[in-house]
C-alpha cells in the first residue's frame, strides 16, 4: 500500500481524498495556488506545497510543478481528483516516468477514451450500443449532409475533443448544415485546440444516465449501477440521483452489462463512468467514458455503502476487485451548490462567505471545503459544496432534500440554493418524468 499520496487538485474533492487516506493510514500532500492558501484541503493535509499563482495554467495544470511537489515530499502516488489533469494522458505518462503511481487511468486508456470519435469506434467494435453516426471524423460538409440524409434529421455535430457542451450543434436540415459546421469548428478550435467534428443521430427526449464501473489490473470489471444526470443547464449537471426514476431492473441489468463490456474491452483499471443516452423507448446508446472519479460519486457511495476513493487507491496498489456488482439499497440525490446567481443567468458570485450553517440530520451529507470567513476565488469552477441526501424512497429523499436546503445558510454571496428549493417543489421534477431539456422551460423568474 502507498505510504504518501499527493492530491493534484483543490477544494472539496481534495478534502474528500484526504479523508479516505487518513482512514487508510496514508499520509497526504496538498498542493495549492496562492488563491487557495486558506482552503481546508491545505489545512487538513499532512503536508502542503504551493505550486504557483491563482491561474490554473500556472498552478494546477502545471505538470512540472506537481511532479516537483511529489518529489520533494517523497509522495509515491498522485490522486488527480476530477477536472484539471485527471484525464490528461501526458500527466499519467510523466508520473510513470518518474516512478510515481497515477491513481487513475493509464495514458493508453485516456487516449482511447478521451477522443470521443475514437471512443465510439472502440465501443462499437466491442459490441456496446452506440448512436448511429459517422465512422470517425467528418472530412467535409458534403460528407456530413450525405450521411444526415441517410440517417434522417435531426443530427448533432460534436467536437471530438469536446466537453461541457462546447463544439456541439444540432442540425435539422441541409440548409442549416454549413453554418452549424463553421460555428462548431470555430468553437471547438478555440476551446480545445482541435476542430475535429463527428456526426451523430440526435436522440430526442433523452435522459442522461451513467453507470459507475471499477476495473482492476486483471482485466476484470464490475459496476455499481446507475446515476441519472438529466437535470442539466447548458450541458452542466446540477442535480444527480440514483436509482434513476426512468430505469427498470431489466434496463439496469442490460446497461450494467454494456458498461462492464465497455470497461473490459480496454482493460480499464480504476474507477470510471460509462455515460449513456436513454431514449423514450428504453433504448440506450454509449455517449462517452470518463476515466476518473465523478463529481456525483457520493450518491453511489450512499446507496451501496461503498467507498469509491478507497477502491481507487486499492486498485492502484494492485489489490484486485471482488468482481461482484452493486445495486442500490436506498435512494440518493445530490444538489450541486454553486457560487452563482440563478436569478440572473447563473452569473458567478465569488466573494467572502460571511456566515455559514451546514444542514444535518439523518441521511444528510455535505462535501465542501468552505467555511465562514472563506473567500471564494474567481479563478476556478463555481461549485462550493455538494449536498447529498439519502432515504428509503425518492419521495422521502425529495422532502429531506428540501428540508436540508432550507437549513443550508450561506451569506455574503449568491448561491444556487434557491433554485434547488424551487426544483424540489416542482411537480414535473417530483414526477420523475423529465429529459435533459427540462430546465429549458423551467421558470426562474421567482428565484
Amino acid at each position: 500500500m502507498f505510504k504518501k499520496i499527493l492530491i493534484a487538485n483543490r477544494g472539496e474533492i481534495a478534502l474528500r481524498v484526504i479523508r479516505t487516506c487518513k482512514e487508510m493510514g496514508i499520509k497526504t500532500v496538498a498542493v495549492y495556488s496562492t488563491a487557495d492558501k486558506d482552503s481546508l484541503h491545505v489545512r487538513f493535509a499532512d503536508e502542503a506545497v504551493n505550486i504557483g499563482p491563482a491561474p490554473s495554467n500556472q498552478s494546477y495544470l502545471k505538470i512540472p510543478h506537481i511532479i516537483s511537489a511529489a518529489e520533494i515530499t517523497n509522495a509515491d502516488a498522485i490522486h488527480p481528483g476530477y477536472g484539471f489533469l485527471s484525464e490528461n494522458a501526458e500527466f499519467s505518462r510523466v508520473c510513470a516516468e518518474y516512478g510515481i503511481k497515477f491513481i487513475g487511468a493509464s495514458p493508453d486508456m485516456i487516449d482511447k477514451m478521451g477522443d470521443k470519435a475514437t471512443a465510439k469506434a472502440t465501443m462499437k467494435a466491442a459490441g456496446v450500443p452506440t448512436i448511429p453516426g459517422s465512422d470517425g471524423l467528418l472530412s467535409s460538409v458534403e460528407e456530413g449532409i450525405k450521411l444526415s440524409n441517410e440517417m434522417g434529421y435531426p443530427v448533432i455535430l460534436k467536437a471530438t475533443a469536446g466537453g461541457g457542451g462546447r463544439g456541439m450543434r444540432i442540425v435539422k436540415s441541409d440548409k442549416e448544415f454549413q453554418k452549424a459546421w463553421d460555428d462548431a469548428k470555430m468553437e471547438s478550435a478555440a476551446a480545445f485546440g482541435n476542430d475535429g467534428l463527428y456526426l451523430e443521430k440526435f436522440v430526442e427526449e433523452p435522459r442522461h444516465v451513467e453507470i459507475q464501473v471499477v476495473g482492476d489490473s486483471t482485466g476484470r470489471a464490475c459496476h455499481l449501477s446507475e446515476r441519472d444526470c438529466s437535470i442539466q443547464r447548458r450541458h452542466q449537471k446540477l442535480v444527480e440521483e440514483t436509482p434513476s426514476p426512468a430505469i427498470t431492473q431489466e434496463i439496469r441489468d442490460k446497461m450494467g452489462a454494456a458498461a462492464i463490456k465497455a470497461a473490459e474491452a480496454i482493460g480499464y483499471e480504476g474507477a470510471g463512468t460509462i455515460e449513456f443516452l436513454l431514449d423514450k423507448h428504453g433504448d440506450f446508446y454509449f455517449m462517452e467514458m470518463n476515466t476518473r472519479i465523478q463529481v456525483e460519486h457520493p450518491i453511489t457511495e450512499e446507496v451501496t455503502d461503498f467507498d469509491l476513493i478507497k477502491e481507487q487507491i486499492k486498485v492502484a496498489a494492485g489489490i484486485p476487485i471482488s468482481g461482484k456488482n452493486y445495486y442500490p439499497k436506498l435512494y440518493a440525490m445530490e444538489c450541486r451548490i454553486n457560487a452563482e446567481d440563478p436569478a440572473h443567468g447563473f452569473r458567478p458570485s465569488p466573494g467572502k462567505i460571511t456566515n455559514l450553517h451546514l444542514p444535518g440530520g439523518h441521511g444528510v451529507r455535505v462535501d465542501s471545503h468552505v467555511y465562514a470567513g472563506y473567500s471564494i476565488p474567481p479563478n476556478y469552477d463555481s461549485m462550493i459544496a455538494k449536498l447529498i441526501v439519502s432515504g428509503q424512497s425518492r419521495e422521502e429523499v425529495i422532502v429531506r432534500m428540501k428540508r436540508a436546503l432550507e437549513e443550508f445558510v450561506i451569506e455574503g454571496i449568491k448561491t444556487t440554493i434557491p433554485f434547488h428549493i424551487k426544483l424540489m417543489e416542482d411537480e414535473g421534477f417530483k414526477s420523475g418524468n423529465f429529459t435533459t431539456k427540462y430546465l429549458e422551460t423551467f421558470d426562474f423568474s421567482k428565484l
